[in-house]
Formats: C-alpha cells, sequence, structure tokens
C-alpha cells in the first residue's frame, strides 16, 4: 500500500447522498421481506405466484436484489428490462400499484432508517407511475388523466 487511503465514491440519487447504511445488505432484506409481504397478500399474491413459478422465485428475488443494488447503488448488476413483463398482466390497475406501494413502504420503514426509507419510496413512487403511464398507453389508453401517487395518500 502506498500511503494513499481511497475512499468509497459517494452515490446521490435524486439529489440525495446516499446514507452508508444502504448497502447490499439492507436492499436484501427489503427485496427479500417485501416479496414475502406481497406472496402473502390477497390482492397482489394471486398476481405474482400466478406469474412467477414457485420454482423461479429464487431468481427472481435475485433479480430484483439487482435491479434496486443498480437503481439506488448504482452497480452495474442488473441489465435487464423490467417493465415489459407488467404489460401482460390482465387487469393490472392503479388499486394494484397502491397495495404494492403500501407494502413496500411497510417493509422500507421496518427495515430501514427513515432517511433510507425515503430514498427507496421516492423511487419505488416514480416507478410506480412510469409503470402505470406504461401499462395504460400500452392498453390504449388515455394517460393524460393519470396522477402520479403521492405516498401521502397511500
Amino acid at each position: 500500500m502506498n500511503g494513499i487511503q481511497r475512499s468509497k465514491p459517494t452515490v446521490i440519487v435524486d439529489g440525495v447522498e446516499l446514507s452508508p447504511l444502504l448497502d447490499e445488505t439492507m436492499i436484501r432484506k427489503v427485496v427479500h421481506g417485501f416479496y414475502d409481504e406481497i406472496r402473502r397478500d390477497p390482492l397482489l399474491g394471486p398476481v405474482f405466484n400466478a406469474a412467477i413459478r414457485a420454482e423461479a422465485w429464487p431468481s427472481h428475488l435475485a433479480k430484483m436484489c439487482d435491479f434496486w443494488s443498480a437503481t439506488l447503488l448504482r452497480t452495474s448488476r442488473y441489465a435487464g428490462r423490467p417493465l415489459p413483463p407488467h404489460l401482460v398482466i390482465p387487469g393490472l390497475g392503479e388499486e394494484h400499484f397502491r397495495r404494492w406501494l403500501t407494502l413496500f413502504r411497510a417493509v422500507v420503514k421496518r427495515i430501514c432508517p427513515p432517511d433510507v426509507a425515503a430514498i427507496f419510496m421516492a423511487r419505488a413512487l416514480r416507478i410506480a407511475h412510469s409503470f402505470r403511464l406504461a401499462v395504460a398507453f400500452n392498453r390504449g389508453e388515455n394517460t393524460v388523466q393519470i396522477e402520479p401517487i403521492i405516498e401521502d395518500s397511500l
């Protein structure tokens, strides 16, 4: 070693510096905790369990950990396209996204410190709105009237 200490690079997400507490372990806890809730949920469980075979769940969870790692920690582990599988789910609507966000918020608030939970939620709200717009557009619906779901409305 040459005596020069290299610090971990600062990661900024949505204009906010990430807490050093946000790491791969926390992301894994959030992803696994969230999907445990999803699979038991009376509204979302049937949708997810129909779309993801029982033996495919470990792979799906690993992919979602990669997604959130890439999204928040700026790693390059995720190279997929998360939207297309959602476009083929019949009847996917606002109530599903609201429930998804409600469960996600409960999990991040339980697992993460408040500043990290806020970063997760800000990103989740943006993703939900983007997906809602894409689903409606894909169905030929008018997207002009689709308002973002705000956290205070959950």
